[in-house]
């Protein structure tokens, strides 16, 4: 198999890129990543010696660079992880998430439709659905509803793929995921943003009432979901993947302050951002029932080793740190 791997050194993508040189070693591996902000090669250094890896530097909107990729490397499959992917960043400027989520993912579907890919899998969000109330789960029906730029230009890519297997037959499937958590996760997301601030002694922003809910899921969990979709998904079809792990934002900021023995004090109620989704919740039946999928961590079991391996990492999240400054 001949795989490209778009987005590969960011968090989920490298850690599916490491899925695959664990499971599937004989898969010849292209990733190809801007190398924005949150892509960190280092999150790949187990990987990057092999042979079945290579990695390229380039845009995914750039079609000539896309279409000599599947070209030169006879490219089977494409795993397309590549996205500008923070809400707060899409709020103060969208442009670049219309650039890459929506004309980046365009250009992909061109080219695996014109050297006739075997399958395209999509990866999207929860966050398309919008938000829930306190009752009922997102499932695979659930009308799109996005309330921020970010969701809205990640929906865009799902229903340009959808379209692009109903018109011309693409083998194409889309997976949906909520908040993923793990290690090598950049800082500015919820968890490793809160852990890197406590173990710092600064403090946790908790938007508005700190009672908005995410369902989290581990990111190795996820990735093994998506090789699965990738290798036994039905084209056309989406799935939902999700570990039933709803927690309220500011009881994991009172959980990790409690790991490490931090006052509460440090937390600081901060004025709400635009558009906040409530609650996000999925229903992975389907996936479970036709794949056969189950989530082996839970967030409650893992957030401790989770704050242990950001104190045993510091050199990895201090050159990050060092960088945003």
């Amino acid at each position: 198999m001949n795989i490209l791997v778009t987005g590969g050194a960011g968090f989920i993508g490298s850690a599916f890129i490491r899925l695959l040189h664990q499971k599937r070693p004989a898969w010849k591996i292209v990733n190809v990543d801007k190398l924005t902000y949150a892509g960190n090669l280092e999150n790949l250094k187990e990987v990057a010696p092999h042979h079945s890896y290579t990695f390229v530097q380039g845009d995914i909107a750039d079609a000539q660079l896309m279409a000599g990729l599947l070209k030169q490397y006879s490219i089977q499959t494409i795993v397309n992880f590549a996205a500008e992917s923070h809400v707060d960043r899409s709020i103060q400027d969208s442009g670049a998430f219309i650039e890459t989520n929506v004309v980046g993912t365009h250009v992909l579907l061109e080219n695996a439709k014109r050297f006739s890919v075997d399958k395209f899998v999509q990866v999207s969000t929860d966050e398309v659905y919008g938000s829930l109330s306190s009752g009922g789960f997102f499932t695979e029906t659930t009308p799109l509803a996005p309330n921020s730029p970010y969701a809205a230009s990640k929906a865009a890519s799902d229903v340009l793929a959808r379209a692009y297997f109903k018109t011309f037959g693409l083998p194409m499937v889309i997976t949906r995921c909520t908040n993923n958590f793990g290690p090598y996760q950049y800082p500015e997301k919820l968890i490793p943003l809160f852990i890197l601030r406590a173990l710092n002694n600064e403090p946790l922003p908790v938007y508005g009432d700190g009672l908005y809910v995410r369902d989290w899921i581990h990111v190795e969990d996820h990735c093994k979901a998506l090789l699965l979709v990738l290798e036994q998904g039905r084209s056309g079809e989406i799935y939902n993947i999700g570990a039933r792990c709803e927690k309220m934002n500011i009881d994991i900021a009172k959980r990790i302050l409690q790991i490490l023995k931090k006052p509460t004090a440090l937390l600081s109620y901060v004025k709400d951002r635009p558009g906040h989704d409530r609650r996000y919740a999925i229903d992975p039946t389907k996936i479970e029932q036709e794949l056969g999928w189950k989530p082996q961590f839970h967030l409650d079991d893992y957030l401790e080793i989770l704050i242990r391996w950001y104190e045993e990492h510091p050199l990895w999240w201090k050159k990050i740190l060092s960088q945003k400054s």
